[in-house]
């Protein structure tokens, strides 16, 4: 199996299941999750007992503001009794494939361990960040490793049980290409670059003014000869600038309609006249068009079959957590 495909399936995973590392290695630098107030143990510090083993009050607190802070992320409102009950079923979900795990016989070295805190702290500028950012968490790095540990032991045991015994014919990628080719459209792309001098659409006319005028002095060394690219790198306000003002391919719906409407309507090596949106004034010179095309089943055939095997490894891990959690004694204390 190839590394980067592994990547891809442990990452699910380790969400799906919502364990500690995958919070930290997504979000090291986020703020604390806010406390939960609400989820009060009826047994001291325990929101669970799984095996004789708990899952304290803190795990569940601080899974679920990662799974809070996700969800907001993404736009989406959730029910807060819902998303409680789900972080709780993944935690118990985890904590089986951990105990699953041990029986199985897999053990953990230091080194490896020692390795992904080292992976973590390299996102960290600074030793001080680093110690900020695990007092945020309200973390010890002595916890840290531990649930470290565990991770890595759920990882390998998913890797050796699922992972590598699941496999994907050629014929079911097909099958799933050509069952749903909305999926795979390639709607009507433009890369273009850009020249911007910014100006807020709420700025005095004298500011307008001298944004106009400095937009129209590029425009003529443009219009001279000068290398647009160099004249972005030189005088452009966008990021976009250390790149000569280059922003790849974009598809209708992804720039502001005063700029998407002009890139649109011109031909490649063309340059714009001024543009004004509410960033500023534009130049825009477009390099090339893709017109609305199907992605070929060759060239999108090895991401689709990982995407499929992630979704076989996923049902099939579901599914044996659901089985062990009914030969389990699990007790939950969530009220």
């Amino acid at each position: 199996m190839h590394g980067r495909q592994k990547k891809i399936w442990l990452k699910t995973m380790m969400v799906a299941f919502a364990l500690i590392m995958t919070a930290w290695q997504a979000s090291a630098a986020d703020k604390k999750p806010s406390p939960v107030q609400d989820s009060v143990s009826a047994r001291g510090d325990r929101v669970a007992m799984v095996n004789g083993t708990p899952i304290t009050q803190a795990e569940f607190d601080r899974s679920l503001g990662f799974a809070k802070q996700q969800f907001s992320r993404m736009g989406k409102p959730v029910d807060d009794a819902q998303m409680k009950e789900g972080v709780l079923d993944q935690l118990i979900g985890g904590e089986l494939l951990y105990q699953e795990s041990k029986k199985a016989g897999i053990q953990i070295d230091d080194k490896t361990v020692d390795d992904r805190l080292a992976q973590w702290k390299k996102q960290f500028p600074t030793d001080e960040g680093y110690k900020k950012a695990l007092q945020e968490m309200h973390l010890s790095e002595d916890l840290m490793r531990s649930d470290i540990k565990k991770a890595l032991a759920i990882e390998k045991f998913v890797v050796d049980k699922f992972v590598n015994k699941t496999t994907v014919l050629e014929k079911e990628i097909k099958d799933y290409y050509d069952s749903h080719p909305d999926m795979f459209k390639q709607l009507e792309q433009v890369q273009a670059s850009h020249i911007l001098i910014k100006v807020k659409p709420d700025a005095k006319q004298s500011e307008q003014d001298e944004a106009l005028k400095r937009i129209k002095e590029i425009q003529e060394k443009q219009k001279k000869g000068e290398d647009f690219a160099e004249l972005a790198k030189t005088y452009s306000e966008c990021p976009s600038s250390s790149k000569g003002g280059d922003l790849g391919y974009f598809g209708r719906g992804q720039m502001v309609p005063p700029f998407e409407a002009v890139a649109f309507k011109m031909k490649p090596g063309e340059v714009s006249d001024i543009v004004k949106t509410d960033f500023g004034y534009h130049l825009i010179k477009v390099a090339d068009k893709k017109a609305e095309s199907t992605i070929p089943f060759d060239e999108i055939k090895e991401k689709l079959g990982q995407y499929l095997k992630q979704e076989k490894v996923q049902k099939e891990i579901k599914e044996s957590v659901d089985k062990l959690r009914k030969e389990a004694k699990v007790e939950t204390f969530l009220k």
